[in-house]
């Protein structure tokens, strides 16, 4: 791992997770990041960002390419300049794909270098872009995303929550990107980390070139890129944090296509209702006991399942951080009930062994310097709360 992490890391039983973190705290503890601070949970925006973006510049692969997608994140700022600059098509993800695929950015007649340059904030994206529906007929010649770290085979990890890589799925749905689109990477020299080949799945996204302040790494990288949505990896906690992928979902069953999303068959044979209720609240964050409506998951049958409490959750960890742990540790629950505001969440798994080797799996586990409170709980106690995810 570059600039002495490596003796800090072992790659035996090393998770993505891991990587993540020592990167972030790295960068936090060497004060190489602009704002916003601190990086944990972020692309980082590293300090250098526009200086390594110039490198774009440098590729004749970009030089060449009419439309170029780049990620909203502010270290891909300056490559978003250069790309309406060079007079190039810039498509831009929405963020977070809460409201489609990605956006065209459409800068005003005539615009200055100074409007180029608002038009790739994060408000010019807002002010100056138009929806790219799945019917466009797009070809991206060039796709620049961020990272959380990267190695020089071209093996990457973001930030825990899949949107490059599914951003990536979407477009080889739509057909919008093929074998010969350059993929680019944006980091800080630390970035540029070894990363075991055992952590790199069939759905994660590798790059062609990364850009660091001081280098330019053809990655020539071994490793294909997704070929399309892993339909048997998307649950429907999924399909409702991301609705366009409702869309292809659909698409895919009306051409007959055979596709069948992780939990379909369990969704099919549980009679599953969302119910409204009130819930009266009396605990530290709400003395007051005003209510509120939540939604609480109810199947037909719950018999069996028991579930697990963790405690003592790091402030700001997200519940995407937490499943990522959960699946390195081959602990993925039925249901996860999260309640990040009380630094706690739930784990429903379906008999007391399961429950049990999960307790096991993560006990003196730490994330962020926090130990969590790893024990079996009432099941009870799970369902009086809601925010199922």
């Amino acid at each position: 791992m570059a600039l002495g992490l490596a003796p800090q890391m072992s790659c035996s039983g090393v998770t993505k997770s891991d990587i993540r973190q020592k990167v972030w705290d790295y960068i936090e503890e060497h004060n190489l990041a602009n704002f916003p601070r601190p990086v944990h949970h972020r692309i980082p925006n590293f300090k250098g960002a526009s200086q390594a973006g110039e490198k774009l510049l440098c590729l004749q692969e970009f030089m060449e390419a009419k439309t170029v997608k780049v990620n909203p994140d502010k270290p891909q700022e300056n490559a978003r300049f250069l790309t309406l600059e060079a007079r190039k098509t810039l498509l831009v993800p929405t963020p977070r794909l809460r409201a489609g695929l990605f956006n065209k950015i459409i800068p005003p007649p005539g615009a200055t270098k100074e409007q180029l340059r608002i038009c790739a904030t994060s408000q010019g994206v807002k002010e100056y872009s138009v929806p790219v529906g799945l019917d466009a007929s797009v070809q991206v010649d060039l796709i620049v995303v961020g990272s959380v770290a990267v190695s020089e085979k071209g093996w990457r990890i973001g930030k825990g929550e899949g949107f490059a890589d599914m951003e990536y799925a979407m477009m080889v749905s739509m057909g919008a990107v093929s074998e010969n689109t350059v993929v680019v990477t944006i980091v800080h020299d630390c970035q540029v980390v070894d990363i075991p080949e055992q952590l790199i799945d069939d759905h994660d996204l590798t790059v062609d070139y990364i850009l660091t302040p001081t280098r330019i790494i053809k990655t020539d990288c071994k490793l294909p890129k997704p070929c399309g949505i892993i339909w048997s990896k998307v649950d429907t906690e999924l399909l409702q944090r991301i609705p366009i992928l409702n869309n292809l979902l659909y698409r895919e069953k009306k051409a007959g296509r055979a596709v069948t999303i992780k939990n379909e068959q369990a969704a099919s044979t549980n009679v599953v209702r969302n119910i409204s209720v009130c819930v009266q609240e009396h605990n530290l964050e709400n003395p007051s006991g005003s209510k509120r409506t939540v939604t609480v998951m109810e199947s037909q049958d719950s018999r069996g399942i028991t579930t697990v409490y963790v405690g003592n959750l790091p402030a700001g960890l997200r519940v995407s951080e937490l499943k990522t742990l959960l699946r390195a540790h081959n602990a993925v629950p039925l249901r996860l009930t999260w309640q990040g505001a009380q630094r706690r969440a739930f784990l429903d798994y379906k008999n007391d062994e399961t429950a049990e080797n999960t307790v096991a799996a993560l006990q003196n586990l730490k994330i962020s310097g926090n130990t969590l409170r790893v024990e079996l709980a009432k099941s009870q106690r799970a369902s009086s709360h809601g925010g199922a995810t």
